[in-house]
């Protein structure tokens, strides 16, 4: 019988030249461009069942408090998901590394307490399928925790992402976009938007087109919305 095309293939996302690169670079720049101070940010105060979609090597998991009682890590690159399996088993609160695209998630409704989006909205295929997801996994009230590259304030910078996004920057850097409004497209899935800020990393020197980030929470509301 065929496959379902509305299913997502476990290993549907392949990058094993990025993922070598991504392995390497994201530990130096966690420390380099002080982006491990933005992931203890991220996930202050999180408690319960957290749901993490695109856990790459897993650099979130030695972040979790212990008020968490159990981390399901989503990463569909194999490397990636080998590297994060092994992270899992240093981490001080019970991490379960998985297979799975953020746009068809392996796990039931209203399941979690809160969902950690990571430097990974960016990458995903289909944005809007991935926010529903997302929505559909957290239970009313549950939090959704962003650290995102998104679209620059500077129209010269927003110019020349839009144009990297249509030609090398997704071939070179595993799917990345860097010009997506990840705040807009958070508030059209149907979340409510709490606090945010937006950053440039690294904070002084030279400015990429990934340098614009987001960082901040939003919700599930209680009550779902008729029209979506």
């Amino acid at each position: 019988m065929p496959r379902s095309s509305s299913k997502v293939p476990q290993d549907a996302v392949h990058h094993p030249l990025f993922a070598r690169f991504y392995a390497r670079f994201s530990v130096a720049a966690d420390k380099s461009a002080g982006i491990v101070a933005f992931r203890e940010e991220l996930l202050s105060g999180l408690s319960g069942r957290v749901i993490e979609i695109g856990a790459g090597n897993g650099l979130n998991f030695a972040h979790y408090p212990a008020a968490v009682s159990e981390v399901v890590a989503l990463e569909p690159e194999r490397r990636l998901r080998h590297l994060a399996t092994q992270a899992a088993r240093r981490s001080e609160v019970p991490v379960d590394v998985v297979p799975g695209a953020a746009e068809a998630l392996p796990v039931k409704s209203e399941a979690f307490d809160a969902a950690v989006a990571s430097l990974v909205l960016c990458s995903v295929r289909d944005l809007p399928r991935a926010l529903g997801e997302i929505k559909r996994v957290l239970r009313p009230g549950g939090e959704l925790r962003f650290f995102e590259h998104g679209l620059a304030e500077t129209k010269g910078m927003a110019r020349t992402q839009r144009a990297l996004d249509r030609t090398v920057w997704p071939l070179l850097f595993g799917g990345c976009h860097t010009a997506r409004d990840t705040i807009a497209a958070i508030e059209a899935a149907g979340f409510e938007l709490g606090m945010y800020r937006r950053l440039q990393i690294p904070e002084r020197g030279l400015r990429l087109p990934s340098s614009s980030c987001v960082l901040g929470v939003a919700r599930r509301p209680f009550v779902s919305d008729p029209h979506g």
